[in-house]
């Protein structure tokens, strides 16, 4: 078996002799008492733990650790992230909950093709901004950072906290990074490590709020429904994501478990 359940567990703790006769609540509250949930399970990524991720987590959580002092010198702390070819789904029926009945989704959908979404998110307000691009690549990316540098004139610099996506490490991003004098200024979060963007934290947060049991009819539909979102979610949901792991915290960390 891959998978027990609490029955699974008291049938095989009766066979193997551990007890004479047991039932599940039992070996659910057994469980509960120890702190363990063998019936969830999570998905994770193993880091290089080298010296390159080392100083890429210097980078990265320095810029997190100074964001509001930065942001009253007029530079800001931005992370950037991609949620690529989100698929744009109608379901129909959907039936809406009623008392003593949970809200029910058709499991058939048509697909109306996908959407790629691109999230900033200026960590010292949490406030955050969102493009639909039509296309996942490099000068799609450079179009979406020179659109966010008009919008903030007033901003003296960027520290960009990014992962290591081929549209953000490809030539041409690099050649429109030294043609800005500094303004933009790049932070890669090291490899197998994207987990250390706290714009994945948003995108989370955003499609938890905008784009769970959503049913669309267009790809235009789709995108005009993101557009309208994030000023809404700035409104109502938006603040700093409180990030505890510090560098001296990583440094620890690191020292403690790299090889």
């Amino acid at each position: 078996m891959t998978h027990w359940t609490s029955q699974d567990l008291a049938r095989q703790a009766i066979a193997d002799g551990i007890v004479e006769t047991i039932r599940p609540r039992t070996v659910r509250q057994i469980l509960r008492r120890a702190g363990r949930q063998p019936h969830r399970t999570r998905y994770w990524k193993t880091a290089r733990l080298d010296e390159p991720f080392k100083q890429r987590a210097e980078q990265v959580l320095w810029c997190y650790a100074h964001a509001d002092r930065l942001a009253r010198q007029g530079i800001w702390v931005v992370a950037v992230d991609e949620k690529p070819n989100h698929q744009v789904l109608e379901r129909t029926p959907i039936r809406r909950a009623l008392p003593g009945s949970i809200e029910q989704q058709e499991f058939e959908y048509t697909r109306h093709g996908t959407v790629n979404l691109l999230f900033f998110l200026i960590v010292h307000s949490g406030r955050m901004e969102v493009a639909a691009e039509a296309a996942k690549d490099a000068a799609h990316d450079i179009g979406e950072l020179r659109a966010f540098r008009r919008r903030h004139r007033h901003v003296k610099g960027v520290f960009l906290v990014q992962d290591g996506d081929p549209s953000h490490t490809a030539a041409d991003t690099a050649a429109y990074w030294s043609g800005c004098d500094g303004w933009w200024r790049p932070r890669f979060t090291p490899v197998n490590a994207s987990w250390l963007n706290q714009a994945e934290s948003l995108i989370e947060a955003f499609g938890y709020y905008y784009l769970k049991r959503g049913s669309w009819r267009s790809r235009a539909e789709f995108i005009e429904h993101v557009n309208a979102s994030g000023p809404e979610y700035n409104q109502r949901h938006a603040h700093p994501f409180e990030w505890l792991w510090s560098p001296p915290m990583m440094r620890k960390w690191f020292a403690e478990h790299a090889p």
